[in-house]
């Protein structure tokens, strides 16, 4: 049952559309103008990617925009790259209290008190 995406060659609203049966798509019609004329879009993907490959794939000397700091996932990971290219192995603590700081960053905060 997909989900799929179109767009009104009329109008170029765009829509999604929960397929339960093919026979569905016959009945589609734009809900902006109301025309039959739509055409299935290719819609946004997201994919994973795994720590390993966010680790080799992250350059500490490049610019970073906002984003690349309201993600918690990326907390630590400068000292992990770091550690990784000098061969030091940062330890168990380490990780748990990064872990610990991914998940709830405001610990920090009220631990410290």
């Amino acid at each position: 049952m997909p989900i799929y995406e179109y767009e009104c060659t009329g109008c170029r609203a765009r829509t999604q559309v929960l397929i339960m049966a093919r026979d569905e798509e016959e009945d589609l019609h734009c809900a902006a103008c109301g025309a039959k004329s739509l055409k299935r879009i290719i819609s946004r993907v997201a994919y994973h990617v795994s720590e390993g490959e966010r680790l080799s794939n992250y350059d500490p000397g490049s610019r970073k925009d906002d984003s690349f700091y309201k993600d918690s996932r990326n907390i630590g990971l400068h000292a992990r790259k770091r550690a990784a290219q000098m061969g030091v192995d940062l330890g168990k603590g380490f990780e748990e209290k990064l872990e610990k700081l991914r998940t709830d960053p405001g610990s920090v905060i009220r631990d410290s008190e």
